[in-house]
């Protein structure tokens, strides 16, 4: 059974003082092979105003603020700025109408006008404007939010050694490393990736949660309380199009995302990861687990933070067990989210040399990323060759181990195959040579790469 994202006592806020049932995300039919379709859960169209799980004001400052800064838009064109059905947008402009805060200016085509604001409308979509500068796509609440990361949870499926051979097949991974993070991925909570640098584990931590091979579903934007939450990021997010979004009705305040692998490194301070509330604009910025939300996050170069690493654990491990997490509104109102992701920590350093004991056996699996043996090396390094077309044969990489790291005394790096056999291709083809691997090539990438190494 997949963990609760909230325990039993700990029950999401409620908005204007109810909790509704929001029926956005509809599970689809299984196919008999899991495969065959990323999209598992869709968020349906909203056919009644109730089914939005707004307030009515909600909209309704939106279509004011979209006037004030377009002067003249249409139903059809409120409709696609907000992107909700457009018999739910002419519902509220013929409330506002009532209300004399709009006006109709013209016609825009069939069984459609233009809509302009009055005196009155014009003075409350400034106040509004200046409560919060937001003006596009309708938010959703909450509690819709977290039903959706209910739902699409990595914690609702099970990986096998078979799933992550096939996602880690290009790392050269060896078996009982695969194991490792296998366990790690299943247990969904946390885990150490340590080792010497070069060896993959940045590679190893961007890659784990493609192993699930799915997309998800999350909205651009969260109504909480009154207060907007921005989540969706297009440096963090990557949107997706799939062929059988065309056949369905989904609602187009959400958006298909690749489940988001989100790494941070030296730059990461205490105030990421809260909401960042943005006094100019009004708008909250969602922090970066929240972004990182059914998919991972990875604090890449742990101990070079700026804040003390057991101060950064501490904040990060009470939610990693709890599945939920606690952030500050603006108002000073505690507000309870999902903690639904992989947390990663990776490092160069010794575990042990960063926490305590104490911290270290919170942080259920400690995993080693090795430097490879010489018959690993040679291997990789021969088979990399062969796919990039590069002739090479076990003489040169005899020779390029025997000059280049035993007399030197250089330690094997993963990452070495492959980046030397980049300057040998980038010496070739400049040189107009045939691609090949030879005693000068090698000794020209290596002085490339290695210089003051």
């Amino acid at each position: 059974m997949p963990n609760q994202l909230l325990p039993p006592t700990a029950t999401p806020p409620a908005i204007n003082g109810n909790t509704p049932s929001v029926p956005t995300i509809a599970e689809t039919t299984p196919r008999e092979d899991s495969n065959s379709s990323p999209i598992k859960f869709v968020p349906l169209e909203p056919q009644s105003f109730a089914e939005t799980g707004l307030a009515e004001s909600d909209l309704q400052a939106l279509i004011l603020k979209l006037l004030l800064n377009r002067t003249t838009l249409s139903s059809r064109a409120l409709s696609e700025q907000v992107q909700l059905p457009r018999p739910l947008v002419s519902e509220a402009l013929e409330r506002l109408r009532a209300e004399l805060l709009i006006s109709i200016k013209g016609s825009a085509g069939l069984e459609d006008y233009l809509y302009q604001l009055t005196e009155a409308g014009h003075d409350r979509a400034r106040r509004l404007l200046k409560q919060c500068s937001y003006a596009g796509v309708a938010p959703v609440p909450l509690e819709s939010y977290i039903d959706a990361m209910q739902k699409q949870s990595l914690q609702n499926s099970r990986l096998t050694f078979e799933d992550l051979q096939k996602t880690f097949q290009d790392l050269r991974l060896p078996p009982a490393l695969i194991s490792q993070l296998g366990q790690a991925i299943n247990d969904g909570r946390g885990l150490f990736l340590y080792g010497p640098p070069g060896n993959g584990k940045t590679s190893v931590s961007e890659l784990v949660v493609s192993a699930f091979g799915e997309f998800i579903w999350i909205p651009q934007a969260i109504t909480i309380d009154g207060e907007l939450v921005r989540l969706y990021d297009p440096r963090s997010h990557q949107a997706v199009e799939a062929e059988e979004l065309q056949q369905i009705k989904y609602d187009r305040r959400w958006i298909l995302i690749q489940r988001p692998t989100i790494v941070v490194g030296g730059e990461l301070t205490m105030e990421q990861l809260d909401l960042q509330f943005n006094d100019l604009t009004g708008i909250c910025e969602a922090p970066v687990q929240m972004r990182a939300n059914c998919g991972a996050l990875v604090i890449d170069d742990f101990g070079r933070q700026r804040m003390p690493t057991s101060e950064l654990l501490n904040r990060m491990i009470v939610p990693m067990e709890k599945h939920h997490d606690y952030l500050n509104l603006s108002s000073g109102r505690q507000l309870a989210v999902p903690f639904d992701l992989l947390l990663v920590f990776s490092t160069n350093l010794e575990p042990s040399d960063l926490v305590d004991e104490a911290f270290l056996r919170r942080i259920p699996y400690k995993i080693e990323v090795s430097s490879p043996d010489e018959a690993e090396f040679a291997s990789l390094f021969l088979e990399l060759a062969a796919k990039q077309g590069c002739r090479c044969d076990e003489q040169a990489v005899a020779y390029l181990l025997e000059t280049h790291y035993h007399q030197a005394n250089r330690p094997l790096r993963y990452c070495h195959p492959r980046d030397l056999l980049r300057q040998i291709r980038n010496f070739c083809e400049f040189h107009a040579r045939p691609l090949e691997v030879n005693q000068e090539t090698v000794d020209v990438a290596v002085c490339n790469y290695f210089a003051g190494l």
